[in-house]
């Protein structure tokens, strides 16, 4: 009998924060190899709004339920990073016809630095079809809900950083009630 290969995916993203729909593509993808490595980009060019190792343990903490899934950082291009993890499969999901366009291109020149690589593009769950970061972090920027967009545990963190001024807003409106309240009594 052969000595099966181990195979190993990488799913690489900001994940500036991870959102449900990121979470089922971990979740989907981690079921077709042996190793799924959650690979958080480290991209100097980019203002993040968590740093990489907050990043890095806010996967951790949703992820910790699938045995197989290990997280980390990286710098650099992805097919380097892909080959000092030993990696054969780089995951890609896929919300819209869109994302098809830009992800082709990238898997075609990841193919042409590294022949030893695949993509595997997976399509988005229907309901997180219209899902990214950037549209958590706006949503939150204005003290909306985020709950059905990110992980539960992470709202709290995510919203405080988002937006800061809601907390100092209801401290205002407090102030404001008990300065009228002392109006009140004069």
């Amino acid at each position: 009998m052969e000595d099966r290969k181990i195979r190993i995916g990488i799913y690489p993203g900001s994940f500036d924060p991870i959102t449900l729909g990121h979470l089922d593509i971990i979740e989907r993808s981690s079921r077709l190899f042996d190793i799924l490595i959650v690979g958080v980009l480290v991209n100097a060019a980019k203002k993040p709004l968590f740093l990489a190792e907050e990043r890095v343990k806010m996967i951790q903490s949703v992820t910790s339920h699938i045995d197989n899934v290990r997280v980390c950082s990286f710098g650099g291009l992805l097919v380097d990073f892909a080959k000092q993890e030993h990696a054969e499969f780089i995951v890609r999901g896929l919300r819209a016809v869109t994302d098809f366009e830009y992800e082709l291109q990238m898997a075609q020149m990841n193919r042409t630095m590294c022949p030893g690589i695949d993509t595997i593009f997976l399509t988005t769950d229907l309901r997180y079809a219209y899902l990214s970061s950037s549209v958590v972090k706006e949503v939150a920027s204005y003290g909306g809900n985020i709950d059905r967009f990110i992980p539960v545990s992470l709202v709290p963190e995510v919203m405080s950083r988002c937006n800061p001024i809601s907390a100092d807003k209801k401290g205002s409106q407090e102030d404001k009630k008990n300065e009228q309240d002392r109006t009140d009594h004069q």
